[in-house]
């Protein structure tokens, strides 16, 4: 499971997750690319679980990127806690995901294979996707 080997701080706030990817918003290193349509906060373990089911359809062929990294500690208070007493302990991390973001790329393996392997993954994600091509320049 993918999380950061050390962090700024121990507990951050919220904040907003809107707009319009401007980085990260094209097919950089793979032939195919897995795109987010939503803003949605993922988290590590949906990471992982998407990335075995693309790796078991295309039985370790070809290489994968996963372009999003989880750094945002999300904060969870015990079951049966009064209100106040401040906040609670880090449980997860999360990758915060806007729209137009490349998830996962591949490369190495045929467009079927890779479209296929790419819907599996996106079933594990809470964020709508859709698959995309590299851009011949």
């Amino acid at each position: 499971m993918l999380l950061p080997k050390k962090t700024k701080f121990r507990k951050v706030r919220k904040g907003k997750n809107g707009g319009v990817a401007t980085r990260s918003n094209y097919v950089a290193f793979g032939d195919y690319g897995l795109q987010s349509l939503t803003n949605e906060r993922i988290t590590s373990r949906q990471i992982e679980s998407a990335r075995q089911a693309m790796t078991r359809h295309t039985k370790r062929g070809g290489k994968i990127w996963i372009r999003i990294f989880p750094h945002t500690p999300v904060t969870k208070k015990p079951l049966d806690v009064k209100m106040g007493s401040g906040k609670g302990n880090p449980e997860f991390f999360v990758a915060k995901v806007k729209t137009g973001t490349i998830l996962f790329e591949m490369k190495g393996i045929d467009e079927v294979t890779a479209r296929e392997a790419m819907r599996l993954a996106a079933n594990k994600l809470p964020v709508k996707t859709r698959f995309v091509v590299k851009e011949e320049a």
